[in-house]
């Protein structure tokens, strides 16, 4: 055995160790057999669901113990998500994890918006992205507008979960309000052969297999699953497969592994409806389809090796290929009897004899696109983990790059809204399938970054922090003007769209934890972090010239990058045989040039840097184990404020001039983001054979999209004298689900989940809009009909579902 193997495996056992007695949701280290290590390459622990680690950098490497990071960490791992049943890992986030709220608004169950400390990962185009999210140690915030794609990751292949909030600039872009670092399972360490099957509301299966072993130092492990639904709203079906497999090598110095993911994910999100619709009618929908096919390849290469006593180096190279198909349909809000036509008179009576008399004189319109991102990349990384001046230390130092390739096609054709509100393209010479938006770019990013860990004795510890980045991204492309209102001289035109930009930042860290006891860790830290504007922010950042939402370009004038700086101060403890876990965390972060998409029409509007905003709240988290009950308690307040000033339209909005502008104001919060949130996580094992468990999620209300300045008031006329049926807000809620296994046999479970047990309305996200419709469905055909009202994102009600797991080695 080589001397440096042995003293990492010891490090690596007592971060485990550490993690299962002091985070409240990972689950308690199953130690190996005494004598016995318990792995075989510490490079391998990342992967492991029983010997959990704090990653404190994207690629594998030696961890630190919890009591040496000097912020809020939360962990879980595959064995809580078996047990739980959730369906993705979003929806495991929202049910236990603090500061975690949920923002549905594509209102579908693979693509939900996970807010955390009011910072967002969605997978909506347009949506300002300011959590990081790894992926074997791969940034998977998708280049062309940083999204994350929730329904890209299986589930059955996860192995560990890690939330780190904070601006911590080792994780690289985005990393605004924190990075959730994912690793998957390896054959070594999940061994054995699994196939699950379940069924239930709203035509619901998911058929699933996994198999893993391994052989001296060769190991494998495989899984593929199948979600197919009808959906519990109207016209909403799901169908996503997904395979996860990964081959790998390890010896006492060198570990190697090669994964492969594969997607083919057909979503339909039907997102928001006016509240009147739904009052009438809960599973209706506003208008149809909404849909979103993903299709993804990705291979990973990462790898280890232990280069003398204190120096292990770990790297990764990897290609990730996604194409993505869209097709909204939707009121054609822009141009239908549009005020602003100033052209020759339309007669609507009969059939369009040109291309403008088409979008104006249509009721609906198809939105179809195409996007086509492909990314390639590398990383290493050295940690060195000698002694420094008589402490303990540990350095490491990484650079990384990544080259992007992305291709956008956007295409209009209008057409008549059915009675179901399904948009029919209308069949005529002079209603073309028009490209209105072509964009191809480049980007490439580039970074170096260190941190240092110093413990000069038992009781403190020093962590130092830097990241030097450089981004840059190349737009080529054209956008057609598609606005009756600018007929003739400019409708149907072409404008050219270039650009070549370029961002750097170096960002720094600094924070320090004091153990006085192995059990009690305080904690405090200061740290800085960026992200660059987007190929889609930078696409359409004119207001001049605005685009629609999420998915147009015009023209593309310099964004500056966000900025965040936070400070962070906590305690965390715990006491023996884990009576009780505890932890207490207070943020406060700062984003200066914050980019928003300010609204100039009902659909149009442009990227544009805001000003300053402000998130700051406390987490407290408490947890225990008391004979068979296990249970996790947490409460977030978040406050997520504007700074700054800044005029946005919101026609809609009581307090709106005769423009339709609204200005938000210093203080004013930002919408979708509940102050007040909590959870309660309960287990108990009835039986050996028997164990039952629940989730409660409460979260207070919020403000809506076109209500950023807090000050609609329902029952008021605006500056045009439309009266506002909308309150602009949502209220909050508390929602119970349930879950259950039988062991039925040693091989065989029984396996039931019950969602919203007590069939709670609510919603979680949506706009302070016009509404084109009567309660009942039908199209008010007057634009000077359609009222101001909510448009929300409703909830899911009740649903349960049953199955069977068979698993064996």
């Amino acid at each position: 055995m080589h001397r440096p193997m042995q003293r990492a495996r010891a490090g690596w056992h007592l971060t485990g160790c550490l993690l299962a007695a002091t985070v409240p949701l990972s689950l308690q280290a199953q130690q190996s057999p005494p004598g016995e290590p318990p792995l075989n390459n510490p490079a391998t622990a990342q992967e492991l669901p029983t010997v959990l680690v704090i990653a404190n950098a994207p690629l594998p490497g030696l961890g630190l113990p919890l009591n040496q990071v000097p912020s809020n960490v939360q962990t879980s791992d595959s064995h809580a998500l078996k047990r739980q049943q959730t369906l993705d890992l979003a929806d495991f986030l929202n049910n236990n994890f603090s500061g975690v709220s949920i923002s549905e608004s594509q209102d579908n169950p693979l693509q939900a918006d996970i807010n955390y400390h009011g910072f967002t990962a969605s997978p909506l185009l347009g949506t300002p992205e300011g959590l990081s999210v790894y992926v074997d140690g791969v940034r998977v915030n998708e280049s062309f507008g940083d999204t994350v794609n929730w329904d890209l990751i299986p589930e059955a292949a996860i192995s560990t979960i890690t939330l780190m909030s904070g601006s911590n600039p080792v994780f690289g872009l985005n990393t605004l309000g924190g990075a959730l670092a994912v690793q998957t399972k390896s054959g070594h360490d999940n061994p054995g052969t699994e196939l699950e099957g379940y069924a239930g509301s709203w035509g619901r299966t998911i058929v699933e297999g996994s198999t893993g072993g391994s052989a001296g130092g060769f190991d494998w492990f495989v899984t593929a699953d199948d979600l197919d639904e009808d959906g519990w709203r109207d016209l909403s079906p799901t169908h996503a497969r997904r395979a996860f497999g990964k081959v790998g090598w390890q010896d006492d110095r060198t570990d190697l592994d090669l994964s492969y993911t594969w997607a083919d994910n057909s979503m339909i999100g039907n997102g928001t409806t006016p509240e009147s619709m739904l009052a009438y009618r809960y599973s209706a929908i506003y208008s149809a389809p909404d849909y979103t096919h993903n299709h993804l390849n990705f291979v990973n290469l990462t790898g280890t090796q232990f280069l003398a006593a204190h120096w292990l180096l770990s790297g990764n190279v990897y290609y990730r290929d996604l194409a993505t198909d869209s097709n909204n349909g939707d009121v054609n809000d822009d141009n239908y009897l549009s005020d602003d036509y100033s052209g020759p008179p339309i007669d609507c009576g009969v059939l369009p004899t040109s291309h403008v008399a088409n979008a104006y004189c249509n009721n609906g319109i198809n939105r179809s696109s195409r996007l086509v991102q492909k990314t390639a990349g590398a990383g290493v990384q050295l940690t060195n983990s000698a002694d420094l001046l008589s402490g303990k230390n540990q350095l490491i130092i990484g650079a990384d790059y990544s080259h992007a390739d992305d291709t956008y096609e956007q295409r209009f054709i209008y057409g008549t809204l059915t009675a179901d509100r399904t948009v029919v393209s209308n069949d005529n010479p002079y209603n073309a399938d028009q490209v209105v938006n072509s964009l191809s770019g480049t980007n490439e990013i580039w970074g170096v970054y260190l941190t240092d860990t110093w413990s000069p004795n038992d009781l403190f510890h020093l962590t130092v922090s830097a990241r030097y980045n450089h981004s840059t991204e190349i737009l080529s492309g054209y956008s057609v003007d598609t606005d009756v209102g600018d007929y003739p001289g400019g409708f149907d035109s072409a404008n050219p769209l270039t650009g070549d930009h370029s961002f750097n930042r170096l960002n720094p860290a600094i924070g320090f934890t004091i153990t006085p006891t192995p059990t009690l860790t305080l904690y405090a830290n200061f740290s800085e972090s960026s992200r660059a504007p987007t190929v889609i922010e930078l696409g359409c950042a004119d207001p001049n010239t605005p685009c629609g939402l999420p998915n147009d370009f015009a023209s593309d004038p310099d964004l500056k990058q966000v900025v965040s700086k936070s400070f962070e101060v906590g305690v965390r403890g715990s006491l023996e045989n884990q009576l009780l876990n505890w932890n207490f965390d207070l943020f406060h972060t700062i984003n200066n040039n914050d980019i928003q998409f300010v609204a100039t029409t009902v659909s149009e509007g442009y990227f544009a840097n805001v000003g300053n905003t402000r998130r700051q709240g406390l987490d407290v988290a408490l947890a225990g184990k008391l004979g068979s009950l296990s249970w996790h308690l947490v409460y977030s307040f978040v406050d997520a404020t504007y700074q700054s000033t800044f005029t946005v339209n919101a026609e809609s909005n009581s307090t709106a001039d005769d423009n339709g502008d609204i200005v938000v104001n210093p203080g004013a919060r930002i919408p979708l983001i509940p102050r007040h949130s909590g959870r309660l996580v309960l287990d108990y094992d009835i039986t050996s054979s028997w164990d039952i468990g629940g989730n409660v999620v409460v979260a207070s209300g919020a403000y809506l999209h076109g209500n950023e300045n807090n000050a609609n008031q329902l029952g008021d006329t605006n500056g045009e004298g439309a009266y506002v049926s909308g309150t602009g807000t949502i209220g909050g809620y508390t929602v119970v689900n349930l879950f259950s296994t039988v062991h039925i046999t040693r091989i065989l479970d029984f396996l039931v989940r019950v969602n919203n047990v007590f069939d709670k309305r609510y919603v979680t996200a949506g706009f302070l809009t016009s509404n084109s419709f009567n309660p009942n469905g039908s199209f008010r055909a007057d634009p000077d009909d359609w009222t101001n009202e909510n448009s929300v994102s409703p909830a899911a009600p009740r649903g349960a579902w049953a199955g069977l797991r068979l698993h064996w080695e």
